[in-house]
């Protein structure tokens, strides 16, 4: 995969990735010190860039940046001269993801040429200008857009689908083909796209920075072929073993049908499935092949995308995943016994128990938490409890767990976050489903010598307003049975292994 025509490799020795946290960024960074550069890798939550997996590799320095502070972005900016920028805002915190992707992109556009940026590589989304364009893809050309109004040459590659372990796309499709043998439709399903492979999409990254040539150009990327998402769906089918899937298209379902359809059925939540269904309906296919020149590489057909994604996603080595995206919530709930007019309400559900086994014996248990594993004890309520969430515009538990041993602070873990991880010692979820309230679950081991441990279950809730009052003291009946059964179903457990 050598990149054609003249390299600057050793020009840029080190390279600024905004958004590093994130799918394509976590993979970017990756790839950029295996190929010897330094990196200086910026996200919302420095607690998250340091549970990576590259975190501890000598050529790498971590940052915590807000695209959106002026002054948090320049301090990430200083002494770099090339900067990756894979920044979007399409989360639950934004009503207008839109508007803060331009003030985000203004901010770059201003302070890139400030503080002396030599360079910007910016990953934006296919799809031709017209009226009719979706919100998401037109936020994605805007940005493009704004960032060129400044002085900084900027070099974008335009994508359409990301097939791959772990990515929003991929998900997608997975959960539509394999939970639905027949399938109603819009009429977006014959819409034409050129899906692209991640491993791909990062060579592309990659090689923008070494070729001269793509200096302030604008590149369509894509895979080998242009598909049917209906056609997406057959070769997922087949590459699953799956009973062939009907599928039946009519006109009168809307893109935001769409969007509740993708929510209820895939992990996916509706702020990120209703922009992505309004794309649904605008082809995506590249315009012209002069990257393939540049940066001449082997591209995956769809299949062997799928293929790969698949196989990564059974042996358990999904490296980055769309859901882990974000910033990590920090603990700031009140403590108990303030006063309740200074927001003190705590609602606590405290339980210990002593086990025989070691602290690392009882942590290997409670690390492998939800996903796949469930919740040790009631996990059906826990399920329950999801899919009520999804009815109601959450996230549910379909998303499950990035890796079903490893945790790190800032993956996602069914509908709860990790906020904290220290292996052998604590694990701090927060919860991401809706609720009246705050709530945490928290898991604290004690070493107690001579092969004994003390385990510590809270369960933690600041209600808001008498409705999340309410909701606590509903479910107190139930506390024993969940919360009592699991950490004696851990306990167990543990012994077991001892």
């Amino acid at each position: 995969m050598a990149i054609k025509h003249m390299r600057l490799k050793g020009k840029f020795k080190k390279v600024l990735v905004l958004g590093a946290t994130g799918y394509v960024g976590g993979r970017l960074v990756t790839k950029l010190l295996e190929e010897g550069y330094k990196v200086r890798a910026c996200g919302r939550s420095l607690s998250k860039l340091q549970s990576r997996g590259w975190a501890e590799h000598k050529n790498v320095e971590m940052c915590e940046v807000n695209v959106h502070n002026a002054d948090s972005l320049a301090a990430s900016l200083k002494g770099m001269q090339v900067a990756y920028y894979l920044v979007h805002s399409m989360n639950p915190q934004n009503k207008d993801f839109q508007e803060a992707d331009r003030n985000a992109a203004r901010n770059m556009a201003e302070l890139s040429e400030r503080m002396g940026l030599k360079r910007i590589i910016y990953l934006g989304g296919l799809g031709e200008d017209s009226p009719d364009l979706s919100k998401h893809l037109r936020s994605r050309h805007e940005v493009s857009e704004v960032l060129r109004q400044g002085a900084v040459p900027v070099t974008e590659l335009r994508a359409a689908m990301i097939m791959g372990s772990g990515s929003a796309s991929y998900e997608i499709l997975r959960y539509l083909v394999e939970r639905l043998p027949v399938m109603v439709t819009p009429r977006w399903v014959n819409t034409p796209n050129q899906p692209i492979a991640i491993r791909n999409v990062i060579e592309y990254l990659f090689g923008c920075i070494e070729a001269e040539e793509t200096v302030g150009e604008t590149y369509d990327i894509g895979g080998k072929e242009v598909l049917s998402y209906l056609e997406l769906m057959r070769i997922y089918s087949e590459e699953a073993g799956l009973r062939k899937r009907f599928v039946i298209p009519v006109p009168v379902l809307t893109p935001k049908l769409s969007s509740l359809w993708i929510h209820l059925v895939t992990p996916v939540p509706s702020y990120i499935a209703q922009p992505l269904a309004e794309g649904l309906k605008n082809p995506v296919v590249c315009r012209d092949d002069r990257i393939t020149h540049i940066i001449p590489q082997r591209l995956l057909s769809c299949r062997e995308a799928i293929r790969r994604a698949m196989n990564l996603v059974n042996q358990n080595d999904v490296k980055t995943y769309w859901a882990d995206a974000g910033k990590v919530p920090g603990y700031a709930m009140v403590q108990a016994g303030d006063p309740s007019w200074a927001g003190g309400t705590i609602l606590h559900d405290a339980r210990k128990q002593k086990i025989n086994a070691a602290p690392q014996e009882v942590w290997n248990v409670i690390s492998r938490i939800g996903g796949e594993t469930g919740w040790y004890h009631g996990t059906w309520l826990w399920v329950l409890r999801g899919f009520i969430d999804r009815l109601v515009g959450g996230v549910g538990s379909s998303r499950g767990r990035r890796d079903a041993v490893e945790i790190a602070e800032g993956d996602v873990l069914d509908f709860w976050r990790v906020v904290k991880a220290e292996v052998d010692k604590k694990l701090l979820l927060a919860a991401e489903m809706k609720l009246p309230g705050v709530a945490y679950l928290e898991f604290s081991i004690k070493d107690e010598g001579d092969g004994y441990s003390e385990l510590t279950q809270h369960a933690r809730f600041q209600p808001h307003g008498l409705a999340g009052i309410f909701y606590w003291y509903f479910l107190i009946p139930l506390h024993e049975y969940i919360f009592g059964g699991m950490i004696r179903k851990i306990s167990r457990i543990a012994e077991l292994n001892h």
